[in-house]
């Protein structure tokens, strides 16, 4: 059987060196606990983007903003990201680290919680990257299949819990039982709905990756 902690190793070991901002980011995060998505995660978002080529991203979940600066390493010159955090003590951090970057024109931050800042967004974005908490999943996406368009891509992180979504509730802390349960119902609901089409891509701690199609378009195939 092949060893994934090699082999991610590995993957992580072919990259580019990444700009000295994106380094100091790496590293600040490693050494407060500060959530960032992983290394082969920001390359699979950077693929997608440069393939969908968006001109509206909106992104649930900033953190110190570095999924949106990766990004905006990919996206069209007139692109434009919005990106929603609700954790006061990160947001200076985040914008500090976009006016770094030379990206605050290219990057919106709204603060707030991402349950009531998704109901005031007119949209369309044509690509949504959700990175929150990920017990709200469920909860955010009627918000988020308005606000994405026919042919829009939704990506969502972390969709694994380290690994724990594959075990029995009972398997799991009682305190993640919670989240291990919304979980699963976000995933059914990702695979079953006849208005996307998703793969599930075992990539970092598990990415969902779905394209909106038609009403009933899986029906017409």
């Amino acid at each position: 059987m092949m060893d994934q902690e090699r082999l991610r190793v590995y993957l992580s070991s072919l990259e580019q060196t990444p700009s000295p901002l994106i380094e100091e980011i790496e590293a600040h995060a490693a050494a407060n606990f500060v959530p960032i998505i992983r290394k082969e995660t920001a390359a699979l978002l950077k693929t997608l983007i440069a393939l969908k080529q968006p001109k509206e991203i909106l992104e649930v979940g900033t953190a110190t903003g570095y999924s949106a600066l990766r990004m905006c390493e990919a996206l069209r010159k007139d692109g434009k990201i919005t990106t929603i955090e609700k954790y006061e003590k990160r947001i200076p951090i985040a914008q500090e680290n976009f006016r770094r970057a030379g990206e605050e024109d290219r990057i919106t931050l709204i603060e707030g919680d991402a349950a009531k800042v998704l109901a005031t967004l007119a949209g369309p974005y044509d690509f949504i990257f959700m990175d929150a908490a990920k017990g709200q999943y469920l909860a955010f996406l009627p918000d988020v299949l308005r606000l994405l368009p026919e042919g829009g891509v939704l990506v969502t992180d972390n969709v694994f819990q380290d690994g724990t979504l594959l075990e029995s509730r009972y398997a799991v802390s009682r305190r993640d039982r919670t989240i291990h349960a919304r979980l699963r119902e976000y995933l059914y609901e990702l695979k079953h709905r006849e208005d996307l089409e998703t793969a599930v891509v075992p990539v970092g701690d598990g990415v969902t990756i779905s394209v909106k199609v038609a009403s009933g378009g899986k029906r017409d195939k």
